[in-house]
């Protein structure tokens, strides 16, 4: 059985659209342009697991995106999705060039610094609108704010489970 918490959240139904069931989905990704081309998603399913659901169409409305769903089709169906997160497997995903990663990637992984002390693990990855993503590491020591840039972030190990990490206090201006 998939699990819907390790599926990555690409969407959030709004409301149902029209009269044959199909709903409005707010993108929650950074590629809103894979919805017109997404054929399976999942919703989530009694103890924590996860439904495939097949998308048979697809278009952009008002910076939206309307979802046909199959075995959705009636208003008071697509009712029921209002508010519902729309994910789909991580296999589905796009690959990345090198030295770029998915947040869901990053969520988790011990953070420690260049002298081996754990700082703690990524807890979210928040989006300042500026070029640097800053990752939330909660460890010990509370709360650490870590610019994810290559003057902080030094080595990502994925397959290690662990990021090597300038401190911020650490750095010195050049």
């Amino acid at each position: 059985m998939v699990s819907f918490p390790d599926l990555v959240l690409v969407g959030r139904v709004v409301k149902p659209q029209g009269r044959h069931g199909e709903v409005v989905v707010l993108p929650l990704s950074d590629r809103p342009d894979r919805f017109p081309t997404l054929r399976r998603a999942f919703l989530p399913a009694p103890g924590g697991g996860a439904r495939e659901v097949r998308v048979l169409r697809c278009w952009p409305h008002n910076g939206r995106y309307v979802l046909a769903i199959d075995g959705v089709s009636t208003i008071d169906e697509a009712e029921k999705l209002r508010g519902v997160e729309l994910r789909i497997a991580p296999e589905d995903l796009a690959a990345l060039p090198a030295g770029s990663f998915y947040h869901h990637e990053l969520l988790g992984l011990r953070v420690e610094d260049e002298r081996g002390t754990e700082i703690g693990a990524v807890a979210e990855v928040m989006e300042t609108g500026a070029e640097v993503r800053v990752l939330v590491v909660r460890g010990p020591e509370g709360e650490t704010l870590l610019p994810f840039a290559a003057h902080f972030v030094k080595v990502v190990d994925l397959a290690g489970g662990r990021i090597l990490a300038l401190r911020p206090e650490y750095v010195v201006a050049d």
